[in-house]
């Protein structure tokens, strides 16, 4: 039974990246490969590829999530979304020196007022003032709105970050964090790729701000995953099913788009097209249905996303990689480096 202990770390500070590399494929990528650590470039990836692979990626687009405004009481709050659930309503954290009950109104960024309608899974619901004719809450957040960069980012939000927090193929809004693993492709390293015959399909998954919620309980199995929205097209289930026909090999750019493909995966591997829900916790002994390969970030300590590539790599060969990582000063989380891994045999 793994507790969270055994997915602890030690980090020092100063790895952790507070601004982004100079260009996006300048970064370093660490391959894992059972016991085997190479030290590379992220402009190597193709090296890693072969034609006929298929890259996997997450084109969710980070909104601006973080509102700032009063409570109908006076005091001060602090909105992040987690969702919009349609154009009136949406589940936020809301940060006050009281929590607001149901009934309370917020008045955000001096332009508009929601009010709280209860709890839902974990969060406040929040419902725009319907005397109110001043939008909807996409439009609203991007007026008036901050870029929600991750809570180990010191610096406010600047011009760099509008662009730099984004996938170059970022399409869908909807996120309040970025799919991080795909902040290292620019347009050259994709056209590139695409050259040398690794096909590329595109998915939606929606990150939550719950995906820097601490994991709170010390036995790893009774923690509950919070839910987050995907959506498979045809097209990338189609291709999914023609690579594997075809002996390639499906790599996942990001833990976000290994988790939706995992989630829609029907038993036997197959990935079905649609939408969906996924609260999947992937953790040492999951037995995956569809990815070979990851590309990925480096991870907090006993964050739920060192499971899953542990789950993915192997305990053992992680621990190893990420110490590592730190002797030789890699950069860490949603600004750092690149881990590229080999998936362990069931």
């Amino acid at each position: 039974m793994f507790t969270l202990d055994d997915f602890d770390f030690a980090l020092p500070e100063r790895l952790i990246a507070q601004h982004p590399a100079a260009e996006r494929a300048a970064s370093r990528m660490l391959h894992v490969a059972g016991g085997r650590l190479a030290d590379l470039r992220f402009s190597d990836l193709p090296g890693l590829l072969l034609p006929g692979d298929l890259l996997v990626m997450n084109d969710t687009q980070v909104i601006k999530a973080r509102l700032f405004g009063q409570k109908d009481t006076g005091g001060q709050v602090e909105v992040m979304l987690e969702r919009i659930v349609d154009a009136r309503h949406a589940l936020a954290q809301v940060r006050a020196s009281k929590s607001p009950k149901a009934g309370a109104c917020l008045r955000l960024a001096d332009a508009f007022t929601v009010r709280v309608t209860g709890r839902a899974e974990g969060f406040f619901a929040l419902e725009l003032d319907e005397s109110e004719n001043t939008g909807d809450f996409w439009s609203l957040a991007e007026a008036h709105g901050r870029l929600p960069l991750p809570p180990y980012i010191t610096h406010a939000p600047e011009a760099e970050d509008e662009s730099r927090y984004q996938t170059v193929y970022a399409r869908h809004p909807g996120a309040v964090a970025a799919p991080t693993a795909g902040l290292h492709f620019d347009d050259d390293m994709l056209a590139g790729l695409e050259k040398q015959g690794i096909r590329a399909a595109k998915l939606t998954l929606h990150v939550g701000a719950g995906t820097y919620q601490p994991v709170r309980v010390t036995r790893i199995a009774e923690h509950k995953m919070h839910r987050e929205r995907y959506e498979v097209p045809a097209a990338t289930a189609d291709a999914i099913r023609e690579i594997r026909a075809a002996g390639g090999r499906i790599v996942a750019v990001g833990t976000t788009s290994l988790r939706a493909l995992e989630s829609a995966a029907d038993g036997a591997g197959a990935v079905r097209a649609g939408a969906g829900e996924t609260d999947i916790f992937i953790t040492p002994g999951y037995r995956f249905q569809v990815v070979d390969r990851l590309m990925t970030n480096f991870h907090l300590p006993k964050s739920t996303l060192l499971m899953l590539v542990s789950a993915f790599a192997g305990m053992e060969h992680i621990r190893a990689a990420y110490a590592h990582a730190i002797r030789h000063d890699y950069r860490f989380f949603s600004y750092g480096d690149a881990m590229f891994l080999e998936r362990m045999p069931s």
